[in-house]
């Protein structure tokens, strides 16, 4: 067997670990708010994660995917191909093993963040400072202030919002007929939203912005007024209080989480198995493209992974993140989820990469804020701020040892 056929072997057990961290990791952004709110229990949260999740990696994932090393370094200014190999299975490998490690620890960590350091600490080695896209880098930097920060004010806006209008309001049926049937369009309007922009199939049909924007508005009024009649039926003969409406948002809340857990299979399972594709472009023409066939066994690799992840280590983080930062209701769970998806959908049309896992754990901080400062445990919250901070050094430094080690063992 010679050295690229181990290499590729090598490369696709890496892009399992990696799909494995990625279900075990970020299945806390779909469903952390659902079960610290218990709209839904840790168990059933496991089974509706795993199973989109698969569904959104080998059904909706990219089939071509952008190679992500040529985000980070240029591959241009390291000739040598087996270097280029051995660099992304040094890659894959450091980022599986770093979000494994925090995934077991129970806290939440970029994913996307773990796989650009990882990439970054190979490519610094192997052909210095200057292949690295120093660029790319800020904006990573930058985006471990603007996600959290987003996802926090938001989701503060969103349910300080829902308190006044309805939860606190003298009329509360006549409110709760008025502002429920709105957010119930808003979060309509943000799934179809983020479907068209952000998932592969969606890209694929080719709307234009101005259209999106026309149709989103279109449903919006749609949804609203028959939302009106639903929320009108749902409330009929209730009492004044805020029970029913957390029961009403309950299941919105749900719904939105079902669709979170579907755009984590879509779009994360290229974190695990681009840089498989790249070994595998590089293995078959001797180069590396701008981007990378993905062959639909290497999605449904990705896949499995995912889902596997999910159901053995997924309940780890969940809880970090649904319950220990501060304490949530349906309500709030919805804010959550809201801020979230808003920040990243924003900021991915604006070209920042920005984490959807930062942007939850801040959409969490910012419905605790909504009640007072000693809502929110600032311990929990001080070792995830940690987390992330280390993630991009941590995921260089080891892809850095186990480049040198491979590297070794070839040369």
């Amino acid at each position: 067997m010679d050295i690229v056929t181990i290499v590729l072997v090598l490369a696709i057990f890496g892009g399992l670990l990696m799909a494995f961290s990625i279900g075990a990791n970020d299945a806390a952004n779909a469903m952390a708010s659902s079960v610290g709110s218990r709209a839904i229990t840790v168990k059933q949260a496991v089974l509706i994660a795993s199973t989109l999740a698969f569904a959104g990696a080998v059904f909706l994932g990219a089939n071509v995917a952008a190679t992500i090393s040529r985000g980070i370094i240029n591959p241009d200014m390291i000739p040598d191909q087996n270097i280029l190999m051995l660099g992304m299975l040094s890659a894959l490998l450091s980022a599986g093993l770093w979000v494994l490690l925090a995934t077991l620890f129970g806290f939440p960590v970029s994913t996307t963040h773990s796989i650009v350091g990882s990439i970054l600490g190979f490519g610094f080695v192997a052909g210095g400072p200057e292949v690295v896209r120093w660029g790319t880098m800020v904006g990573i930097v930058l985006s471990w202030i603007i996600s959290p920060f987003f996802g926090a004010l938001l989701a503060y806006l969103v349910f300080s919002h829902i308190r006044k209008k309805v939860l606190s309001a003298r009329d509360f049926v006549r409110n709760a007929k008025l502002w429920a049937p709105f957010w119930l369009a808003m979060t309509v309007v943000l799934v179809m939203t983020s479907f068209l922009l952000k998932m592969p199939l969606g890209k694929a049909l080719g709307i234009s912005a101005y259209a999106i924007f026309g149709i989103a508005c279109a449903v919006a009024a749609v949804v609203w007024g028959i939302g009106y009649l639903v929320v009108g039926r749902f409330l009929h003969g209730v009492e004044q209080g805020p029970e029913s409406m957390e029961e009403l948002f309950r299941r919105m809340q749900i719904g939105m989480a079902c669709y979170m857990a579907l755009s984590l299979g879509a779009n994360d399972v290229a974190n695990a198995i681009g840089p498989v594709a790249a070994i595998w472009v590089i293995a078959r023409t001797g180069g590396l493209a701008a981007t990378a066939e993905v062959p639909l066994w290497l999605l449904l690799f990705g896949g499995v992974g995912i889902a596997v992840g999910v159901m053995v280590l997924g309940k780890r983080v969940m809880s970090t993140v649904g319950e220990r930062i501060t304490l949530l209701t349906n309500t709030r769970g919805f804010s959550v989820g809201f801020g979230a998806a808003t920040t990243v959908l924003m900021a991915s049309n604006l070209g920042m990469p920005v984490s959807t896992t930062h942007a939850t754990v801040g959409g969490v901080v910012g419905v605790g804020l909504a009640r007072g400062f000693a809502a929110v445990d600032f311990r929990v919250l001080g070792k995830i701020v940690m987390y992330w901070l280390l993630t991009v050094p941590i995921a260089a430094f080891t892809s850095i040892v186990i480049y040198q080690l491979l590297r070794w063992s070839v040369y």
